[in-house]
């Protein structure tokens, strides 16, 4: 009797996780079998009556994809990179600096996840707009004001509205990312950090060469978390460029809608190749997740 309720109970289990699985994995199936049919048969079933290839070919010439792309993926491994960075410095002097009201300064730097992204954005934007000004007034040179180049490619202008400084800085540091590596932190044994002073070992080396490696489950988890929600990034992107160089992926995906009609082929080919980049950095980050699986299931 306990056997059958287990085996139930283990069916149940299953049956559910196969549910949310489902819903998940669907939506996906039929985006990628979508990107194989003419615009014609969007409606006709699952499979496509007649297979083809030229969405791929025509997102290509729909718009200027390779540049919408590129920007995307500079701007999203930039902030990435540099959030993972600032998030693991200030974790680690959270969670292991004494200083003088480092819990007040945490809880405040903490209390800024309460704060709607969405209500930031207006003094945001002004900033941005003004940053400029301010540059050129203090240094007396007009240059923050001018267009940037590379060889012949628009890459918008050094700060402020329509530039990668726009795009990148504000994305650059996260209470969340800084919060989630304190916590980890927290749980690391002090006395691996204190033999390595005792070594001779500074505090910077006991960061990068005792810390860093502890902590690379987290940090991995945190890289993938910022770079698919930078690379997902819509309204903001939209908000501070006005130049077609200048726009990514998701904005210009958004130009494959019309009021009238739309090429569903088109679009869904478009979304199965703005995948590909999520997939690989995930890919590339699993060892590191399966590392900190298997780091929080050891007791004692």
């Amino acid at each position: 009797m306990v056997r059958w309720r287990q085996y139930q109970s283990t069916v149940l289990i299953y049956a559910i996780l196969l549910l949310v699985l489902s819903g998940m994995v669907v939506p996906l199936v039929w985006t990628l079998l979508t990107s194989f049919k003419y615009n014609v048969d969007v409606t006709l079933g699952w499979i496509p009556p007649r297979w083809t290839t030229d969405n791929y070919s025509g997102v290509f010439r729909a718009f200027s994809f390779l540049r919408y792309y590129a920007n995307s993926l500079v701007i999203a491994t930039a902030v990435t990179v540099v959030q993972v960075a600032t998030s693991a410095l200030a974790a680690y002097a959270f969670a292991r600096l004494q200083f003088r009201g480092r819990d007040v300064l945490f809880l405040g730097y903490l209390s800024t996840m309460m704060i709607p992204a969405d209500v930031l954005m207006i003094p945001q934007f002004v900033l941005m707009k003004k940053i400029p000004e301010w540059l050129n007034a203090v240094l007396a040179t007009d240059f923050f004001s001018g267009f940037l180049y590379l060889k012949s490619h628009y890459i918008g202008h050094p700060v402020g509205l329509d530039s990668f400084f726009a795009l990148i800085a504000p994305g650059c540091f996260s209470a969340y990312g800084t919060f989630m590596l304190r916590q980890f932190l927290l749980g690391i044994s002090r006395e691996i950090e204190e033999a390595a002073l005792i070594d001779g070992c500074s505090a910077w080396g006991v960061f990068w060469h005792v810390v860093v490696p502890l902590a690379k489950p987290a940090l991995g988890a945190l890289a993938i978390f910022t770079f698919l929600g930078r690379w997902r990034a819509f309204l903001w992107p939209l908000i501070m460029t006005d130049s077609d160089s200048m726009m990514v992926l998701p904005v210009g995906l958004a130009k494959l809608s019309d009021l009238y009609v739309n090429d569903y082929g088109l679009i869904c080919a478009g979304s199965v190749l703005m995948l590909v980049p999520m997939i690989a950095v995930f890919v590339f980050f699993q060892r590191w997740f399966i590392s900190g699986i298997q780091l929080g299931a050891v007791k004692g």
